[in-house]
């Protein structure tokens, strides 16, 4: 691989009009494409199989032209009058009906006209319970019912209009239609009105761009100027980033024409697009500097760079493409689709980093390095090596091991603690930030009709089981009875039956949202006690709707985490044993692993479940945030692995004790993994300050997660084990060392290819980081100093 990397990198850049070109058609032709065939995206949090879907089916063949309930685009507007008024006031009334008969000319609306709440629940009210006393109700009972769904609060305050919009799944309704509705909205609070709106029809669109990106890729620019000291060098990472992202995007964007995609995939996609790409980019173009003083030929310097660093690129990439495109194994649609789209900007990142990069370089020639703002100092031993802070730091942990070690497992393991209490639930308007819309008209119904108004539970009882017509409507009354009875339950009431009458549709209204424990009690205990009813009843009975269904969602999530995590650990432990010839260093690095993420995971319950140092308002952690954590970051994890102990394994095999290995890998690559780690926490904590609690829960889980395993895991805890492992670190078995294939990470066939090569130059002028009064050698060491002061 090393020599088949080093010569694309040469070829990249003596021919870099050639590759600068492709890429920039790539980007057109993909880009046109794209704005051709894409399509909206929208958030679809189902799993084919879950029992909710099941009862979903039995019920549309029951009850036949019954659509998805997580496909339906529905709209529920809260109108309110100001405290101390009400909707019945003639003013208020008036403004209503005026906002109602604006909203029937916005887009996609249905041809249904809408209601003023108020005469809504008249007529609502007094159909309900003539209906339900002609089947026999009890008058008590039948106004009951009747008043737990108008959609006029008792007070008359409080009113609610729902439809539908006129589309064919929420991914089809229009951003422009949402806006029209928001401006008719607001036009209507010049009255006094209150009026705000939400729905899975008006599910807010996070952020995809803007000022999380930019303050990220901002201090990564600040990161990459005091690594190299160069500002020309300094932006070449974050425009081949760029690029890569770019890529992704457009990727994303075609992806649409084919299948759902989830409004916050492009947003992960991004910060996974950055980071590695950056971070990609710095590796390569770091090796390319230090081989700049082994040879003036700057085609052979790149060439060198791509096929060593270039190498290690590859397979740190593998690791995250095996960590992301493994999500596709637990059988969650949206799922999939979120990872296979975050793996491809990887793939665009490594491709970027193997072939751009090299042809940027063969554009700018000398001019690479330029802008230089900094000049550094290097410090040596009495044998020569270069003494920077990477020496220092390892050398320090070398003198107490054994504490270090178990410092690390305490505080990481103590803040690893709350991960038991970890609550997962899917997002809903109820979680949104408080200052959306969305979350204000959850707010609205909450406080006037009750929690549970948004978390409906839809009972499905199939009555064709029962031989006597007669005898169906007596049956599914004792399934109302048996509903009402379970805990947390405001209200069981059948709300349809199907002309044959082989069929009743019973909601019920818990008293509990649809994120709060007891509501998921409720569901598990409807469906601990289905088989007792049914035999009972001689009935079939299902539970569905949304809340349900998003229910079976997190339970699926859950389930499917273990086998996730044995896939991709599976994989990635086969790829680190080809990488290091080694069968404790992968086991050393995949505990580690584990060990920051549970710490994240407690961090992430403590900051965002909880509701500690203020940030956020306590919620439920999304469900799907700790698959995708794992996926991410044991890609991450693995690259400063395989940057920092490759050079730790290249310095063992050619000779250097166990020991020092420990501090060679340092001297050389403590600088870069450091500066790779910041960047990524920067890029990634910049998404906290997006509004969408999805995405600021995922920022600041990567954030910290990169921060335990960087600086925790692999600065301190990964060398006090090697510090304690000694020679044993690189033991193989003789019978899998002849099984394994010899990647060549570190790049032994270009040494040997390379070896009596004599220097050459191919550029008229210098670097601009060289000093030609220093002797090549002494190049080298000073270039190490920089790049691996820590």
């Amino acid at each position: 691989m090393a020599t088949l990397l080093y010569r694309l990198g040469k070829t990249a850049y003596r021919r870099w009009p050639v590759f600068i070109a492709a890429w920039l058609l790539a980007l057109i032709g993909f880009g046109t494409l794209a704005s051709a065939v894409s399509k909206p995206m929208a958030d679809t949090f189902s799993i084919p199989g879950i029992p909710s879907l099941k009862a979903q089916d039995t019920q549309k063949e029951l009850f036949p032209g019954t659509a998805n309930a997580e496909d339906q685009a529905a709209v529920n507007l809260v109108v309110s009058a100001p405290q101390g008024h009400t909707l019945k006031e003639a003013k208020y009334s008036n403004a209503v009906n005026q906002l109602l008969a604006d909203l029937k000319d916005a887009p996609q609306m249905p041809k249904t006209p809408l209601v003023n709440p108020v005469q809504a629940s008249q007529a609502q009210y007094k159909a309900a319970v003539d209906g339900a006393m002609k089947q026999g109700t009890p008058r008590a009972a039948a106004e009951a019912n009747a008043k737990a769904l108008l959609p006029l609060s008792a007070d008359g305050r409080v009113g609610t209009v729902t439809w539908t919009f006129d589309a064919p799944s929420v991914a089809d309704v229009k951003p422009a239609t949402q806006d029209d509705v928001l401006a008719r909205m607001d036009k209507a609070r010049a009255s006094g009105l209150i009026t705000e709106v939400n729905g899975s029809g008006m599910q807010a669109m996070p952020e995809t761009g803007g000022k999380s990106e930019l303050l990220g890729v901002g201090v990564a620019a600040i990161v990459l100027v005091i690594t190299f000291g160069s500002l020309v060098a300094a932006g070449l990472p974050i425009i081949s980033a760029f690029v890569g992202v770019g890529m992704g995007m457009l990727g994303i964007q075609l992806a649409t024409a084919f299948t759902t995609i989830g409004t916050t995939t492009p947003t992960l996609a991004t910060m996974i697009g950055l980071a590695v790409g950056i971070d990609y980019t710095l590796f390569i173009l770091s090796r390319y500097r230090t081989e700049l003083h082994d040879t003036d030929d700057r085609e052979e310097a790149i060439g060198r760079a791509v096929g060593t660093a270039g190498s290690a690129v590859v397979f740190a990439g593998l690791t995250v493409l095996i960590a992301l495109s493994a999500l596709f194994v637990v059988g969650i649609p949206f799922l999939t689709s979120m990872g296979l789209a975050a793996a491809g900007t990887v793939f665009f990142a490594v491709l970027v980093a193997l072939t751009l990069l090299p042809a940027v370089l063969g554009l700018l020639k000398s001019k690479a390095f330029g802008g230089r703002v900094r000049k550094q100092q290097v410090h040596r031993d009495e044998d020569g090596k270069v003494v920077n802070n990477g020496v220092r730091w390892a050398r320090g942990i070398g003198k107490a091991p054994i504490a270090v070690a178990a410092l690390v497992v305490v505080v990481l393991g103590g803040l690893a603690v709350p991960v038991k209490d970890l609550h997962l639930a899917l997002p809903t308007d109820s979680t949104a930030a408080e200052s959306t819309t969305q979350r204000k008209a959850s707010d609205l119904i909450t406080d006037a009709f009750g929690a549970g108004r948004e978390a409906p539970l839809l009972l499905v009882v199939d009555g064709r089981g029962i031989e006597d017509a007669k005898a169906r409507p007596a049956a599914y009354g004792q399934v109302v009875q048996w509903a009402a009875k379970q805990g947390d339950v405001a209200n069981a009431q059948i709300i349809g039956l199907n002309q044959q009458g082989t069929g009743a549709q019973v909601l019920i209204t818990p008293k509990s949202g649809s994120d709060d424990q007891a509501t998921l009690d409720l569901l598990q205990n409807l469906r601990d006690g289905e088989s007792t009813i049914e035999r009972q009843t001689g009935t079939q009975v299902g539970t569905t709707g949304i809340t349900a269904i998003q229910t079976d969602v997190s339970d699926r999530l859950t389930q499917a985490l273990p086998l996730y995590l044995a896939v991709v650990i599976g994989l990635a432990f086969i790829l680190l044993m080809l990488v290091f010839r080694s069968v404790l260093v992968p086991l050393t690095a995949t505990l580690g692993f584990l060990l920051s993420i549970l710490a994240t995971l407690g961090a992430t319950v403590l900051v965002f479940q909880e509701g500690h140092l203020g940030l956020v308002e306590g919620q439920p952690i999304v469900s799907f945030m700790p698959i995708i954590l794992i996926g991410v970051v044991f890609g991450l994890a693995m690259d400063y692995q395989v940057f920092l102990v490759t050079r730790m394994r290249e310095a063992y095999v050619h000779g250097a004790s166990a020991r020092e290995a420990v501090v060679d890998g340092f001297r050389h690559s403590a600088r870069v993994v450091s500066a790779a780690a910041a960047i990524m926490i920067s890029v990634f904590a910049a998404f906290m300050l997006q509004s969408n609690s999805l995405i600021q829960s995922m920022g600041f889980a990567l954030a910290a997660a990169v921060f335990f395993d960087a600086f925790v895991i692999r600065m301190v805890l990964i060398p006090a084990v090697m510090y304690l492992m000694g020679d044993k670190a690189w033991w193989l078995p003789k019978w899998l060392d002849r099984i394994l294939p010899n990647v060549d990470v570190e790049g032994e066939s270009l040494a040997r290819l390379q070896a009596g090569t004599p220097k050459h130059a191919t550029d008229a002028e210098p670097p601009e980081d060289e000093d030609e009064s220093t002797p090549a050698r002494h190049h080298a060491d000073d270039d190490d100093e920089e790049l691996t002061r820590v």
